[in-house]
């Protein structure tokens, strides 16, 4: 994996900053953890929104990670670098749409999102593994949210949350 950039280097690149979580991509250990709760605390401003609007928000920054992402990765010549978390910031996004705010919901869905983000079962790890550049970063995480939110749904249906 490639060194890390510090963190006057991301303030010199919006797409480092954006790519890195406005830092939070530096942690040494785990920056996809650390990527997700910096992800969280912005979900926490993002969940009053109407759900159109925070899917509008959603769409746009998972589509904008795209490039985001990608152009990160070519400046650090590395196809994903760990330090890259704007692709874990949108996955929660949408694992926690339409959830309300509460300590179940920030507990439930930030552990099954980092639990399908980091084990990627099939069809998360297929995405990893075969799409490379922008779409490939992203994708897998978009999948884990999916995956998180299935599950979350499923759960509820059955009562069990």
């Amino acid at each position: 994996m490639a060194a890390n950039p510090s963190f006057s280097e991301l303030i010199k690149s919006p797409s480092l900053f954006l790519a890195f979580g406005f830092g939070s991509g530096l942690a040494p250990k785990a920056p996809g953890t650390f990527g997700s709760m910096a992800g969280l605390a912005i979900w926490l401003l993002l969940a009053d929104l109407s759900l159109p609007a925070y899917l509008t928000i959603v769409t746009f920054s998972g589509l904008a990670g795209v490039y985001i992402c990608g152009t990160a990765a070519e400046k650090l010549g590395v196809h994903d670098h760990g330090g890259i978390v704007w692709d874990e910031f949108v996955g929660l996004w949408i694992a926690m749409a339409a959830l309300p705010v509460s300590w179940a919901s920030i507990i439930l869905g930030f552990g099954l999102f980092r639990f399908f983000d980091i084990l990627k079962p099939w069809p998360i790890s297929w995405l990893d593994k075969k799409v490379s550049g922008g779409w490939g970063i992203m994708l897998d995480d978009i999948a884990a949210g999916a995956a998180t939110s299935a599950t979350i749904y499923m759960l509820a249906s059955l009562g069990w949350i």
